[in-house]
């Protein structure tokens, strides 16, 4: 089985500890669940203690990384298998994996290949069960994504991502991003610029401020575009000119822009919904604690159904957006693992008339 998604989160050095400690702390909410963490051949250590882990970590961290292995709770109680890491500046300039990084061992764990649904008589829709599979992905995605990134109000990383890559992707490329102050969300895309332009490494600059950011997208040439995958039905490419009228746009209109974008899912997945919603409807009195059926098989009225190539299809060019401004300042943009934002992204761009 595949492992992932993965979840990527920066911070200064000098505040990773802590910042591993709070996500480890809010990741796991069953102490009874041992973690094994890891630093190198000679230091390691199982427990159920986060203190313990946070201590190990201040005496070693810095030179060498640390990686704990523990058990994550999703929703509906459901447990997974998680990894944790965190890396030097010294890796990250060797190998940059991300700063801060975890994923579950088995991608499954946040897309299920298979659920469970009381069905009833009405007619089969592929559409309506990728519609269900979405608001599945999509709850475990914000939640593991906030309890990485903001466990707290201290603000350590101000930036994060997920996605189904090993690697810290252009934020336009992955599925879900994070930023502690939604007045930085043109951030999300001079990084994608200077990743796909300039072949950066995301994690190598996610933390520059927003002025240098923009220093390095206007020493492009003019004219100059980058093309993007997964595009189908919107614009394939991204201009110079459209990133730097974008960070020259008031943040207020631009989120104003990806929340309209968001609220207006296209025709196939509106249509979608209503069987969506009859199906859930039926199903909920049947699920159990974790979110599965109670039972299946003869004289349930619940129905094994597969995740097949049409569901993943319809779910790569119809998923719908989601952007939720969070209390603190902050705000999310995500959509289900499969696709990527930077529809989302083109249709706001559009929208605000900044594509060149």
């Amino acid at each position: 089985m595949r492992e992932g998604p993965f979840f990527f989160a920066w911070c200064d050095e000098a505040q990773r500890v802590d910042a591993f400690g709070a996500a480890l702390s809010a990741l796991i909410k069953e102490p009874q669940y041992g973690i094994r963490a890891i630093m190198d051949r000679d230091t390691e250590c199982n427990t159920t203690s986060v203190d313990e882990v946070v201590g190990m970590l201040r005496a070693h961290f810095g030179r060498t990384d640390a990686e704990a292995y523990f058990v994550a709770s999703l929703s509906y109680e459901h447990f997974v298998h998680c990894i944790l890491r965190g890396y030097t500046d010294r890796s990250e300039r060797l190998k940059p994996m991300g700063p801060i990084h975890m994923h579950a061992r088995e991608i499954e764990d946040f897309s299920p290949m298979h659920m469970d649904l009381a069905l009833g008589k009405g007619p089969r829709s592929v559409q309506a069960e990728a519609v269900l599979a979405w608001h599945m992905a999509l709850e475990d995605i914000d939640d593991v994504l906030l309890r990485l990134c903001a466990p707290d109000a201290s603000g350590r990383v101000p930036t994060g991502g997920c996605t189904t890559a090993r690697t810290w992707l252009a934020p336009v490329a992955l599925c879900a991003t994070y930023n502690a102050d939604a007045r930085d969300i043109a951030r999300d895309l001079a990084l994608s610029w200077l990743c796909l332009h300039d072949k950066e490494r995301v994690s190598r600059i996610a933390g520059l401020p927003l002025e240098a950011l923009r220093a390095r997208v206007e020493a492009a040439p003019r004219g100059a575009c980058v093309a993007l995958r997964h595009v189908r039905g919107h614009s394939s490419s991204l201009s110079r000119e459209t990133v730097l009228k974008a960070l020259a746009t008031p943040p207020s209109a631009l989120l104003e822009a990806l929340e309209a974008a968001a609220a207006a899912p296209d025709g196939a997945w509106r249509a979608a919904e209503p069987r969506a919603r009859e199906i859930y409807e039926r199903t909920l009195p049947f699920r159990g604690r974790d979110g599965q059926g109670t039972e299946t098989g003869d004289g349930s009225p619940l129905s094994q159904v597969e995740i097949t190539l049409d569901h993943f299809e319809f779910l790569v060019d119809h998923a719908r957006f989601y952007v939720r401004r969070l209390p603190g300042g902050g705000v999310v943009l995500a959509t289900h693992p499969y696709r990527t934002l930077w529809p989302l992204w083109s249709d706001a761009l559009f929208a605000l008339g900044l594509m060149s």
